[in-house]
């Protein structure tokens, strides 16, 4: 399990772990199953570019047998809910109401599901949605993990009495989604019929951030004197990314239950009851060059 906690799965759940590059394990786990929620992947879109490999062959291959499950010959009864996230952005300023249509992938696998996504379930008969929460953060997210979760490294960090680390000027802006709303969305697209073939971004566009922001506001809510420390900005990231809930408003009557503050909030609590922790390291890097950022190569986390 890479991107998550095993002790934060309820004790009534049937849990499998399984590889979903493993088409015979797929196969197995959603025999007669009416709706399956595809959200398994190592999104690392940072991390994409120094470890092509494994960010590709666990989100493009697995989500190709994810797409080839189905114990029944008829497929019109299922519906598969495809959860992707961050797969749009600009370079530039963009009103708002064109982000829900942004064409730019932000990095080499992002988009590729997608596509397949489409023509597989397209050509066989299986419905699907395509969910995209945008930068989700909740109390019990994965906070030791240095490749990604900036709201979660930069508590860790804070409540260790270090300092954050931020790439690039910090002017990065973003849109952090609390993750209960983003549940929300997700169960009502499991069964209603207008959204069937529909991309909807979830995130909240009222409030977009810059990094700067983000560290400042952690640092207020936990009365830390924070000092960042700035390193040169990774390759490719992308300085404007935000979506438009237009649709998932339409569709989905989505709104803002949690405002940003509050969800840092719960995030801070949820670590000072678990207690800060070290970082793991625990993918490797597959492309370590001048380019590659000193935090990962000396691990300085």
């Amino acid at each position: 399990m890479l991107g998550g906690e095993l002790d934060n799965v309820p004790a009534a759940v049937n849990y499998f772990q399984y590889d979903c590059c493993h088409h015979n394990s797929m196969v197995k786990i959603t025999k007669g199953c009416d709706v399956v929620y595809h959200c398994a992947a190592t999104a690392y879109e940072g991390l994409s570019v120094f470890s092509p490999h494994v960010v590709t062959q666990n989100i493009v291959t697995a989500s190709v047998f994810a797409l080839q499950r189905s114990d029944r010959e008829s497929r019109e009864e299922d519906r598969l809910l495809f959860v992707d996230g961050a797969l749009w952005g600009q370079r530039g300023a963009v009103p708002r109401k064109l982000r829900a249509a942004a064409t730019r992938p932000l990095r080499h696998r992002q988009g590729r599901g997608e596509q397949m996504l489409r023509n597989l379930c397209e050509t066989h008969g299986v419905e699907y949605v395509i969910a995209v929460p945008h930068n989700i953060i909740g109390p019990r997210q994965k906070y030791d993990d240095p490749y990604r979760n900036v709201a979660s490294i930069m508590m860790n960090l804070m409540m260790q009495g270090r300092q954050p680390t931020i790439y690039g000027d910090g002017e990065q802006k973003r849109c952090f989604s609390f993750v209960d709303d983003d549940i929300y969305c997700l169960k009502e697209m499991a069964y209603r019929p207008d959204v069937v073939g529909e991309l909807i971004n979830i995130g909240p566009d009222e409030e977009f951030v810059t990094i700067n922001e983000l560290a400042n506001n952690i640092a207020n809510l936990l009365k830390f004197n924070v000092n960042p420390i700035y390193m040169p900005g990774r390759p490719q990231e992308v300085k404007l990314a935000t979506c438009s809930a237009d649709k998932a408003r339409k569709l989905l009557g989505y709104q803002t239950k949690v405002k940003m503050e509050d969800g840092l909030q719960a995030m801070i609590d949820h670590i000072r009851r678990k207690g800060p922790r070290p970082f793991r390291y625990h993918l490797d890097l597959e492309i370590v060059s001048e380019l590659t950022p000193r935090t990962w190569k000396e691990k300085l986390f």
